[in-house]
Order: C-alpha cells, then structure tokens, then sequence
C-alpha cells in the first residue's frame, strides 16, 4: 500500500488592503484565476485527495474553495490554524495526527514552510526550476511507501509530480 500527498501553497494573495492582518488576506485576481487551474490539473492527472488539511488562513482557504470543485467529488477538508505560518515540523506532525485513515491527502499552506517540508519530505528533488523557491500555487505530489502517515519520514518520499501556475496553460 502506498500513500500520496498534494502540498499546495495558497494561491496569490492580495496586499491592497493594509488594514487586514496577514491572516485575513484574501487572493487577489491571479490567484483567483490559478487555483482552479491547478485543480483541474489536479484532477486530470488523477490527483484527487481523499482528505485536505487546511490553513486557517483566507487565502488558504479561498485557494481550496476555488480548487477543489475540479474534483468533482466531496473531499473532506479539516481546517488546522497550527498549518499557519507552519515550519516543516509542524506541518510533519499535523500529517501524522490529522490524516489518520486517508490514503491521499492534500495539504494547504504558506512559504517558508511548506516548502522546506517539500524539500524535506523527498528523497530526491524534481527537476524544476520553481521548486526551490516554492512560489504561490505550486504543487507538489508524493509518494509514499508506506501504510499510515505515522511512517511518513523526512526523505522518505518520492516526488510523482511538480506544477506551477504559469506551466499551465
């Protein structure tokens, strides 16, 4: 048995409003426009989760409200606060606690990161050149080896596929 991970972060955010906390940012047009295509994409490359963890965030949550109607099915979704501004480690640790029982889940959160956990995670990086930098929207899907989130290690994945919205058409 194997288990797969789709780490996303949020979709472009908008800074036009500085009366909004950081949390409270929504997506601004691009970003609006980039979270459907990756689910799309997604979802034509038979990338559907079975379960999706998500940051409290408003841009996280507006990019999973936007994304996840490509799948074309309910998919469970958790909104976790701790996926806020997470470290990898946390992000780690709210993988084993909350995903328990679902073979393929998505996770929504914001750089740094969740893309130090994606470099984290692999055992060998994509051959992209976005993926260090992990911009707005990227997506990242894993493979793992294992039969419970509580064997996931750093390293232990294998990366199946990597997007960005502008590899999109």
């Amino acid at each position: 048995m194997s288990l797969q991970l789709i780490l996303t972060r949020h979709a472009k955010s908008d800074w036009d409003d500085p009366a909004l906390s950081d949390h409270d940012r929504p997506l601004n047009p691009r970003g609006q426009r980039d979270a459907p295509r990756v689910g799309a994409w997604l979802k034509a490359q038979g990338h559907c989760p079975d379960l999706a963890l998500i940051s409290s965030a408003v841009r996280a949550q507006e990019t999973w409200a936007r994304l996840s109607p490509a799948f074309g099915v309910d998919v469970g979704m958790i909104t976790l606060p701790t996926l806020y501004l997470a470290p990898a480690e946390q992000m780690l640790t709210a993988l084993r606690k909350s995903a328990i029982g679902a073979q393929s889940v998505m996770m929504i959160g914001h750089n740094p990161g969740i893309g130090d956990f994606a470099q984290q995670i692999l055992g060998a990086r994509p051959d992209h050149s976005r993926f260090a930098d992990y911009p707005t929207c990227a997506t990242l899907v894993v493979s793992f080896a294992a039969r419970a989130w509580a064997e996931v290690a750093w390293g232990s994945g294998r990366a199946v596929d990597f997007i960005v919205p502008r590899d999109l058409p």
